[in-house]
């Protein structure tokens, strides 16, 4: 007996279902993932992938399991025009991983233009880690809605650029600059709030149009202070008598 038309078009869809799910199972294009351990001078990690797959067990039934752990993957950072942004990565930080469409183990290697060494596509040995993706367990909160941040996750730390064009540093800690060729601020006004200790010398008044300094509070000079060419501490006055007197305040 000819099998029936309509049931041979069932069967033919479901077999075809069967294979398009049999190969999207094995295509690897993206998943969040875990940071185990990460290695700075190789720039690579050990991450686990945060989403289970499935394998059948012995009565054909899909189990849930772990993937297994992924080794020197490539972590990304944004980089570009010989500056790179770098984070320090911790175990547990989340990330994303991208599965690459070709084998990069000589791109890996060499940079530039490369043969795949391997005919494998969209592998899990092919994954790159960008940091980055947040869970809602993981989130930060506090992200400013008017300007660009680069902050620390509790938001008590930041260099914050406005779109208004002020930059403002604030931190809780110790703020810290070393500049081993010098360092320049032009501003119509300084203003330091706070006790200021400069160890070396001071120069004030250089610039073409002169300049003033106006002090707040007491200052204290542990070295000589010189001023029009004399000294605080050794220049002497003309016209007067030395005895035991002293002279009047200053005016």
């Amino acid at each position: 007996m000819p099998i029936p038309l309509s049931s041979q078009i069932s069967g033919d869809q479901q077999f075809m279902l069967a294979i398009q799910e049999a190969i999207s199972a094995g295509i690897r294009v993206a998943l969040p993932g875990t940071v185990v351990s990460f290695d700075a001078e190789a720039v690579t990690a050990v991450v686990q992938p945060a989403i289970k797959g499935y394998e059948p067990d012995a009565n054909g039934n899909q189990v849930s399991i772990s993937m297994p752990q992924l080794v020197d993957v490539p972590v990304s950072f944004p980089r570009g025009g010989g500056v790179t942004l770098t984070f320090p990565v911790k175990p547990g930080d989340e990330c994303e991983l991208i599965f690459n469409d070709r084998c990069i183990d000589f791109w890996w290697q060499s940079g530039g233009e490369q043969e795949p060494v391997h005919p494998r596509q969209h592998h899990i040995g092919d994954a790159i880690a960008f940091l980055g993706p947040m869970s809602q367990v993981k989130k930060i909160s506090g992200i400013s809605t008017s300007a660009a941040q680069l902050r620390t996750d509790d938001g008590a730390a930041f260099v914050e650029v406005a779109a208004g064009h002020n930059i403002t540093v604030k931190t809780p800690g110790k703020l810290t600059a070393n500049a081993d060729g010098g360092a320049e601020i032009t501003a119509p006004e300084i203003v330091l709030n706070g006790n200021v200790t400069i160890n070396g010398n001071l120069l004030q008044g250089m610039g073409a149009s002169g300049g003033s300094a106006t002090m707040h509070g007491p200052v204290t000079v542990t070295n000589d202070v010189t001023a029009s060419g004399k000294s605080l501490m050794t220049h002497t006055h003309s016209g007067v008598q030395r005895g035991g007197s002293n002279t009047d305040g200053p005016n």
